[in-house]
């Protein structure tokens, strides 16, 4: 997938986030929804860094980071349960 597509889809997502915080009335929305989709990479980073004393680690491609992304830290939780069973 060239970069242009991985960008649209990232803004595409941030747009999304923003008008459902938007309707949720909440004061600031764009900076909510960047809030929510940083925290999700947060999460995978934070999660490949404290790999070496829980074992649990997940790769980071493109397609963690976008789900991450997307999903936020209930994405990166469900990596983590599919990493447990699969």
């Amino acid at each position: 997938m060239p970069w242009w597509g991985i960008c649209l889809i990232i803004f595409a997502t941030f747009l999304i986030f923003a008008v459902l915080h938007y309707l949720g009335k909440n004061k600031h929305p764009f900076k909510r929804s960047l809030l929510s989709m940083a925290l999700g990479v947060l999460t995978l980073f934070a999660v490949n860094l404290t790999g070496t004393f829980t074992g649990v680690t997940l790769p980071i491609s493109l397609l963690s980071l976008l789900v991450s992304t997307i999903g936020g830290i209930p994405g990166v939780t469900l990596m983590l349960g599919l990493n447990l069973f699969f």
